[in-house]
């Protein structure tokens, strides 16, 4: 399978090249506040512009395939025959409160022992913490994520691991015990079913919305005779709410 580099920054950069130069042209024909202005912000946008089309006819490939990954991305240019793979691992990071759009899935590589790969391994494995390379920001190629997880798992076979998948899990499989006094049932499936399909989503807002809603019901679960285990619906919800959306740095190493 290949995989075709995403026409975005060409598109941006075809729009935001005239806008700039319209801009540059606009101050030349005022005073001079105005031409440093045109010159500054036009000037700017120009260089946005280009940058998105360098990056977009920049060389790229990437094919999955039976002998392996060829690929002409993040430094590398040649064939990396699976024997070289120790573990593919496709990311998806929770969106934070001050991004504007969904985090893109990351395609993680960890090199095998015997791999002549030489590029410094910058990220930690969310499978087993191990030094891995990015390989692939899905977000910058056409085809869709659960296409390039598909491919990736007919070839790679158990070499590959959809992180996606282990974190959605968890939440689906999880079961409360009733206790004499808890939370609700009703209350509670209700919630964790509106989490579990916003986790599936990679709609931003509705994912951020129905983690205000999880936040939401810690505090507000009404208890009933015969409801399920307060404790444990907590811990869950807690970490509900974690995968939901990035807390801030000192929250997270307190919890």
């Amino acid at each position: 399978m290949d995989l075709h580099r995403s026409r975005a920054g060409l598109v941006v950069g075809v729009v935001m090249l005239p806008i700039g130069f319209c801009m540059v042209l606009s101050g030349l024909t005022g005073s001079t506040l105005r031409l440093v202005g045109g010159l500054i912000f036009g000037g700017l946008v120009m260089l946005v512009g280009t940058a998105g089309i360098v990056e977009a006819v920049r060389p790229f490939r990437f094919h999955i395939g039976f002998d392996g990954l060829t690929v002409r991305t993040a430094g590398l240019n040649r064939l990396l025959p699976w024997a070289e793979i120790d573990h593919l691992v496709l990311d998806q990071q929770p969106p934070g409160l001050s991004d504007k759009r969904m985090p893109s899935p990351l395609l993680l590589l960890v090199p095998a022992a015997r791999s002549t790969l030489d590029l410094p391994l910058t990220h930690r494995s969310p499978w087993d913490d191990r030094p891995c390379l990015v390989l692939l920001d899905v977000h910058d190629v056409r085809e869709k994520t659960d296409q390039v997880a598909a491919a990736l798992a007919r070839y790679g076979g158990s070499r590959f691991t959809d992180h996606r998948q282990i974190v959605r899990q968890r939440f689906d499989s999880a079961r409360f015990p009733v206790e004499a006094r808890g939370y609700d049932r009703a209350a509670v499936d209700a919630v964790v079913q509106k989490g579990r399909e916003a986790l599936r989503s990679e709609d931003f807002l509705g994912r951020l919305g129905a983690k205000a809603e999880v936040e939401l019901a810690l505090a507000e679960l009404p208890l009933v005779a015969h409801g399920y285990d307060r404790v444990r619906v907590d811990v869950f919800l807690r970490d509900l709410s974690a995968a939901l959306g990035r807390f801030e740095e000192g929250e997270e190493e307190s919890g």
